[in-house]
């Protein structure tokens, strides 16, 4: 079984129940992430008895893998509806840490697209490293630096579809969505990214900074074609103070 298997094993277990996955876990080196869960496997268990029966329900739609590390794109009922990216660190073919991001979900938006719908199949596998670099770019000069005027360099207008639940397609519907933030005196600020994963024409950017002024990590997944970003998924969560994490292995 391969790793991608594994993890949308693992994911499916928590709402199957089933206890044959949790093997993919290496008990004795797992490291969380997700700062609302304990560490190690005991954290994951707490977690999972400490949900309502039979409320869990898991459908991941997109899995890809980038060297050790396999993330996924998944529509869970957990504690309520949410959607979530997961990314797992393989190590001898057993997971050995884990980090996720996860958004109440909402929507369909102004174009009526869900926060999970669209192209799922990785292709031009062969591009992945340059794909890495103009996700990478997109980031640190149009979200990191502000630099507008870049915009057009990145997206591909005409062929833009976005799955945010607040923002319509097309370079438009980016921009209005801006327009509107700026006048509500809402500021979405990109600090710096800590990891950028892809497999072919997909990749995952996972970058620190604020929304509101509060602390905030946002998992920005982008489909790439011909050198320009066609399509976008993410979700945003807000980093709960310090005092609040039940573990101590920070965010990202």
């Amino acid at each position: 079984m391969n790793n991608k298997q594994k993890v949308a094993e693992l994911l499916k277990s928590i709402e199957t129940g089933a206890t044959e996955p949790i093997s993919y876990i290496n008990s004795d080196k797992y490291k969380q992430h997700n700062l609302a869960v304990g560490d190690g496997l005991a954290g994951f268990g707490e977690t999972l008895q400490a949900l309502p029966p039979n409320s869990a329900k898991v459908n991941t739609v997109r899995v890809f893998e980038d060297g050790n590390y396999v993330f996924s794109h998944t529509d869970y009922n957990f504690f309520g509806p949410k959607t979530g990216f997961d990314i797992f660190l393989f190590e001898d073919g057993k997971i050995v840490e884990h980090w996720d991001n996860l958004q109440e979900t909402s929507g369909p938006n102004p174009s009526g697209h869900t926060m999970t719908d669209g192209e799922t199949e990785a292709k031009d596998l062969n591009k992945t490293e340059i794909n890495k670099i103009v996700s990478g770019n997109f980031v640190n000069d149009i979200l990191v630096n502000g630099k507008m005027e870049k915009l057009s360099r990145y997206i591909d207008d005409n062929n833009y579809i976005q799955h945010n639940p607040q923002i319509g397609d097309g370079l438009s519907g980016l921009e209005k969505a801006l327009e509107y933030m700026a006048s509500q005196g809402i500021t979405m600020k990109y600090d710096k990214i800590h990891k950028i994963l892809g497999e072919g024409n997909f990749v995952l950017t996972i970058s620190e900074g604020s929304l509101g002024g509060r602390p905030t990590s946002f998992y920005d997944l982008f489909r790439i074609e011909g050198g320009k970003i066609v399509e976008h998924w993410d979700t945003i969560e807000t980093i709960p103070a310090k005092e609040n994490w039940k573990n101590n292995n920070g965010k990202f």
